[in-house]
């Protein structure tokens, strides 16, 4: 017996869902070299366009030839540097928390705190838009697990009463392919009742929610109380790497002894840490990149209603235009590539079977031009877009 990789690829080409991996040839920025082609870049989660600011390019410099490229070890042997102490202290401060903890990727952030706090004999109950990282550590955990329906406080409530143990209510912030803002106070005043702890996955809410861009909790004004585990990436929006749980003394040291994702990983470069701390200023210190992108939504969502196009509901730099049909999605695409504007296609099983869309991202760094061309590029090809596609 052996496997028949051949086939499952075959069936997922035969069915437009084959993934291929585009070759940057550029740093990130609004304008990208991508296999050899230069397009306009609609496709980033570098929301304030810090990737590739030249002073967080000279922090990182700088962290390296003081600090070496590695890590070395898990930050409980010898690979916690004063870098990464250092910006552990600052995102406390930022996110008005007593202590945050780092780690080298968002998705061991959501594996280390979810498997950390709950197992056999608890719940977790997520939204069913959670991302793959949020479910996979919901379904890891041993904990009792069960999905309430997006966003949705009464669907949640119903799925408290039946909760027993520690009860863990996952959700993300900003919902990454939707780009929609998770009810908070409601989802947290339905745990609170329940004595339930809320643990928000704000990847793609920092930076460009809030007054000083602290995320989709200063956005809402709440506090820890309300949502005991706040998490944060450092890959979009501050432009770096990594990740961070930001929350109480206890929580934080319960992650330290308790969390395997966190334990037994080396830490990342501390010159990435150098590199963070330069972008988490800049983030703080310069609201026109939140202004300018609040602009940029708003007219891209009033040039997409003159052509008629289907964006979701969404006030973030995410603005997902629905499709249907994968083949219609790529189609949409591959014509927007032909006029050197780069929109990537989301298909299943990231998206739910005929929800297929265009997943336009918005950084600080697009001009009102570049917005301009988009749109005119938008409406060329959705009126050159056949009106179904079928995906068999």
């Amino acid at each position: 017996m052996s496997f028949d990789l051949a086939s499952r690829l075959a069936e997922r080409r035969a069915a437009h869902l084959y993934r291929q991996r585009p070759l940057l040839q550029s740093p990130q920025g609004p304008e990208v070299v991508v296999d050899g082609q230069r397009l306009l870049n609609f496709s980033s989660n570098d929301y304030l366009g810090l990737a590739s600011h030249p002073e967080v390019v000279a922090a990182m410099r700088q962290g390296a030839a003081s600090w070496g490229v590695g890590g070395g070890a898990s930050h409980l042997v010898v690979g916690h540097s004063m870098p990464h102490h250092d910006l552990e202290l600052a995102l406390a401060e930022f996110t008005g928390r007593p202590r945050a903890l780092l780690f080298s990727t968002g998705y061991m952030a959501n594996l280390a705190a979810v498997t950390a706090l709950v197992g056999h004999g608890d719940t977790v109950l997520e939204d069913r838009l959670n991302h793959a990282s949020l479910l996979d550590a919901g379904l890891l955990c041993g904990a009792r697990f069960s999905r309430y329906l997006h966003n949705d406080a009464e669907s949640l409530g119903k799925r408290l009463d039946k909760a027993s143990g520690n009860t863990l209510v996952v959700t993300d912030g900003v919902f990454s392919m939707d780009g929609d803002l998770a009810d908070l106070p409601a989802l947290c005043a339905k745990a609170k009742q329940r004595g339930a702890w809320v643990m928000v996955d704000d990847a793609h809410g920092f930076g460009p929610l809030g007054a000083t861009g602290g995320g989709i909790v200063e956005h809402f004004g709440l506090g820890m109380d309300d949502v005991p585990v706040l998490v944060g990436t450092l890959g979009k929006a501050f432009g770096t790497a990594g990740a961070f749980v930001a929350g109480s003394e206890e929580l934080i040291e319960t992650l330290i002894q308790f969390a395997r994702p966190y334990i037994y990983t080396t830490s990342q470069p501390p010159a990435v840490a150098c590199a963070t701390l330069k972008s988490l200023e800049l983030l703080r210190s310069e609201g026109w990149r939140r202004e300018h992108l609040d602009r940029l939504v708003a007219r891209l969502r009033e040039g997409a209603a003159q052509i008629g196009l289907a964006l979701m509901d969404s006030p973030t730099p995410i603005q997902p235009v629905l499709v249907g049909s994968s083949a219609r999605a790529l189609r949409l695409s591959a014509l927007l590539r032909e006029r050197g504007i780069l929109v990537g296609a989301i298909r299943p099983p990231t998206v739910p079977a005929g929800s297929a869309r265009l997943r336009i991202t918005l950084t600080a760094t697009h001009s009102d031009a570049q917005l301009e061309r988009l749109l005119e590029a938008l409406a060329e090809c959705w009126a050159l877009l056949p009106k179904e596609c079928d995906d068999a």
